[in-house]
C-alpha cells in the first residue's frame, strides 16, 4: 500500500530559518495518518528535538498525538499540557493539525513540517463501499479536496467560471473548491498532469447531489450536538413503522432458554413430563445478577436440554414445552393492587419475581438496576430506538402509552427519583405528540425530543445528550444520579403490577429489504425465528443475512432454528455484505465517530499483538460495542471482534 497523505520535517536550513529568534519551545507532533498502521509513534518529533538541541534552543516539553486535526480530542489533550515558560509551540503535522493547534494553543505556533500529498489509496477508494456522495472517488486526483462536498455546485469537470476573489458565486462565504484544487496541485507540480486527463462529465443519475450536499453541510454543523461522534446510517424504518401491532399466532412448541439476561443463567425447576401453565416459573434465578424464567404457554415439558442460543452462537440449557393451545393461566398470575399502596421494596420484589430484564438488548436484571447503590434524581426512559429498521418500541409508544406512564410512575416510586424523562428521537413525531399529551398535566414527567443520531440510545450517550452529565470511565449511570430504562421494560413492569403477568412475551419487529411482508408483532418468548420468517412470507431471494436485533448491534444467525428471547427486539433480513477486509490505513474515522471518545484502531493492532494491557490502558472496557467504528471503517475491518477479544482478556487479567 502506498501512503496517501502525510507530512515531513522541513529541511535543516528551513528549520533554522523559522526558529531564528524563537526559544522556549514546546513541541507537539502528530502521528501520521493515511498510512500503513505499523508503528505507533513517528520519528519526526525526536529528530526535531535533536535538531533543536544542536541549535541551542530550550525545549520546555513535547507530546506525540494521534489525529492532531481532531479538535475535540486535541483540545482535551492540550489542557494543562503547556509548561510554564513556554513561548512558542512547534507543530509537526500536516496543515490541518497546525491550524487546529493554532486555534487552541494561545501561543505563537511554528510550523516545522510540510504537508505532502501522494497519489494512492484513500479511505473511500479502498473497497467496493463508497461514501454515497457520488459513487465515484476523485480525492486521489484532486489533491485530497473533494469536489462533490467542497464545491457548492458539486462540479467534477473543472471551473464554472463563477469564482470571485477566490469565493464561490453560490456561497460567497465558501472558498472555491476548484481554486483550492488547482493551487494545491500546482504546488505539488501535478497541475499539468491533472489538466491533461480526459474530462469527466458528472453522472447525475448516481445520486441527487443537492440532497447529499445539504446533508453533509447539516452533519458538519450539528455533528457534535448532544454528544461526540455517532453516525447516521440509513434508517429504513419505513418498512414497518406504520404497521400496527399484531398478536403473533401461538406457537405449537416453545424453546425457552435459561439464559436470557446478563449474569448467571436460571436453573430449570421443571422436568420432562411436567404440565405447566402460562406465567408459571420454570427457571429459578441462580444469583444476585440473574432472573427467573417463566412459561409463555400452557402444555407439557418435552425436553430440558441444551438448545441453540440466538446471540451466543452456542447451545444453552433450555426448557422445551409443547403447547396444549389452551393458554391456561397459572394461579400465581394475580394483580398486585393499587400502586400507591405498594412500597418500593414490594415493587422491586414484583419486578424480580416477574423476571423483568432490560428489553433494549442488554438484558440486565431490572430489579438490580432499580436499587442503585447511590441516590438518583432522574429516570430516563429510552424511547429512541436509534437502531435502523427496528420499530418495535415506536409501536409500543403509540399503542401502550398509558402503560408506559404507569410503569414510569412505579420506577419513580421505587428509586425515589424526582423526575422521569421520556426520550424520543425526532423521527417519531406521532409518538412525540402522543406522549407529550399524556404527560402534559403530570408534574414529574416530561418528554425530551432528541435529534436523530446513532447510538443515541446507549446509556452514557443518552445521559450526556439529555442531562449534560458525563458518566466516568468504568462508572455507572447511578454515579451521576440517573437510571436508564427501555420503553418496553417499563411496559413489562406495568403488566407485572397491574395483571401479575411475568415477562413471557414482547413486541418485536420482523423487517428488512429481504422480508416479503414486514410487521410488528407481540411474540411469546420461545417462539422460533423460523416461524416468524415463514409467517411474514419468507425471503425475497436467497442472498440474505439474518440478524437478531438491528443491523448495527444485532447478532448474525447461522440458523433460523433459535428462539426469541426477552431482549429480542427484532429479526431483520438484509443484503449480505460482500466487502473484504483491507489493512488499516490509519484514516482516523473510527476516532471521529466513537461516542465513547476512544481510539478503536489501536484495539485492532493491540489484539493482533495480544497486548491486553495496552487495550486496558486505552479504556477498552468503556466501549459499548455500538459498531460505529466498524460501520465507518474504510478498510472494513471487523473491529468489534478485536474489542470483544480484548474485553474477555482484560476480564481474565489478574
Amino acid at each position: 500500500m502506498e501512503n496517501y497523505t502525510k507530512y515531513k520535517l522541513k529541511s535543516s536550513d528551513e528549520l533554522a530559518s523559522v526558529l531564528n529568534g524563537k526559544d522556549n519551545l514546546f513541541v507537539i507532533a502528530c502521528n501520521k495518518c493515511f498510512k500503513e498502521f505499523e508503528t505507533v509513534e513517528e520519528p519526526d518529533c525526536d529528530e526535531f528535538l535533536k535538531f533543536a538541541k544542536e541549535q541551542g534552543k530550550t525545549v520546555t516539553g513535547s507530546a506525540k498525538v494521534d489525529f492532531l486535526c481532531n479538535k475535540m480530542h486535541t483540545e482535551r489533550k492540550l489542557q494543562d499540557l503547556l509548561p510554564e515558560g513556554t513561548e512558542n509551540v512547534v507543530v509537526i503535522s500536516c496543515g490541518l493539525g497546525i491550524q487546529t493547534v493554532a486555534d487552541l494553543a494561545g501561543k505563537p505556533v511554528v510550523a516545522a513540517s510540510n504537508t505532502l500529498n501522494y497519489r494512492g489509496h484513500h479511505g473511500m477508494a479502498l473497497t467496493k463501499k463508497s461514501c454515497d456522495a457520488c459513487a465515484q472517488c476523485y480525492l486521489n486526483i484532486t489533491g485530497g479536496v473533494c469536489p462533490i462536498v467542497d464545491c457548492s455546485k458539486s462540479l467534477v469537470n473543472g471551473q464554472c467560471g463563477g469564482a470571485k476573489n477566490g469565493k464561490c458565486e453560490v456561497d460567497p462565504n465558501k472558498d472555491c473548491a476548484w481554486e483550492k484544487i488547482y493551487q494545491r496541485l500546482a504546488k505539488q507540480g501535478r497541475l499539468e498532469e491533472f489538466l491533461n486527463q480526459p474530462v469527466q462529465v458528472r453522472d447525475f443519475s448516481k445520486v441527487n447531489f443537492k440532497v447529499i450536499n445539504d446533508y453533509v453541510k447539516s452533519i458538519r454543523e450539528n455533528r457534535l450536538d448532544g454528544y461526540y461522534g455517532g453516525v447516521h446510517p440509513s434508517e429504513r424504518k419505513e418498512f414497518s413503522e406504520h404497521i400496527a401491532l399484531k398478536k403473533f399466532p401461538d406457537p405449537k412448541t416453545v424453546v425457552i432458554s435459561m439464559s436470557q439476561h446478563l449474569g448467571a443463567p436460571a436453573n430449570p425447576i421443571v422436568q420432562v413430563g411436567d404440565t405447566v401453565k402460562v406465567g408459571q416459573k420454570i427457571g429459578e434465578a441462580a444469583g444476585f445478577i440473574s432472573a427467573p424464567v417463566h412459561s409463555s404457554v400452557s402444555g407439557t415439558v418435552v425436553a430440558v436440554e441444551p438448545r441453540m442460543h440466538g446471540t451466543r452462537g452456542s447451545e444453552v440449557m433450555a426448557v422445551v414445552i409443547e403447547s396444549d393451545g389452551k393458554n391456561t393461566l397459572h394461579e400465581s398470575v394475580q394483580p398486585h393492587g393499587d400502586l400507591d399502596k405498594l412500597t418500593p421494596d414490594e415493587i422491586i420484589e414484583i419486578i424480580r419475581e416477574a423476571g423483568i430484564v432490560g428489553m433494549g438488548g442488554a438484558g440486565f436484571p431490572t430489579c438490580v438496576k432499580l436499587k442503585p447503590a447511590k441516590p438518583v434524581d432522574t429516570i430516563l426512559l429510552n424511547g429512541c430506538e436509534c437502531e435502523p429498521l427496528l420499530t418495535a418500541d415506536h409501536r409500543v409508544l403509540l399503542e401502550y402509552a398509558d402503560d408506559i406512564i404507569f410503569g414510569l410512575r412505579a420506577v419513580l416510586k421505587t428509586t425515589g427519583a424526582q423526575k422521569g424523562i421520556i426520550v424520543i428521537e425526532d423521527n417519531k413525531p406521532d409518538a412525540i405528540e402522543l406522549m407529550q399529551e399524556k404527560v402534559a398535566n403530570i408534574g414529574d414527567m416530561e418528554v425530551f425530543v432528541a435529534r436523530t443520531k446513532y447510538p443515541q440510545g446507549a446509556e452514557k450517550t443518552l445521559i450526556k445528550r439529555v442531562m449534560g452529565r458525563i458518566v466516568p470511565s468504568g462508572g455507572l449511570p447511578a454515579d451521576v444520579g440517573v437510571v436508564v430504562d427501555n420503553i418496553s421494560t417499563v411496559k413489562a413492569i406495568s403488566d407485572a403490577i397491574q395483571t401479575g403477568m411475568p415477562l413471557i412475551e414482547r413486541v418485536a419487529t420482523v423487517t428488512g429489504e429481504k422480508i416479503k411482508n414486514p410487521g410488528n408483532f407481540i411474540i411469546k418468548i420461545g417462539t422460533s425465528v423460523r416461524e416468524l420468517i415463514d409467517y411474514c412470507g419468507g425471503f425475497t431471494d436467497e442472498d440474505v443475512l439474518v440478524k437478531m436485533g438491528g443491523p448495527m448491534m444485532g447478532f448474525p444467525l447461522n440458523t433460523l432454528d433459535v428462539p426469541m428471547m426477552k431482549g429480542s427486539n427484532g429479526i431483520i433480513a438484509i443484503d449480505t455484505d460482500e466487502t473484504k477486509e483491507q489493512p488499516c490505513i490509519k484514516c482516523g474515522r473510527c476516532v471521529d465517530v466513537c461516542p465513547m471518545e476512544l481510539s478503536p484502531l489501536y484495539f485492532v493492532k493491540y489484539a493482533k499483538d495480544e497486548n491486553w494491557q495496552g487495550m486496558k490502558d486505552m479504556n477498552v472496557m468503556d466501549c459499548v460495542e455500538c459498531r460505529c467504528c466498524q460501520y465507518i471503517c474504510s478498510s472494513k475491518i471487523p473491529i468489534i471482534d478485536s474489542i470483544k477479544a480484548g474485553k474477555n482478556a482484560v476480564r481474565g487479567m489478574k
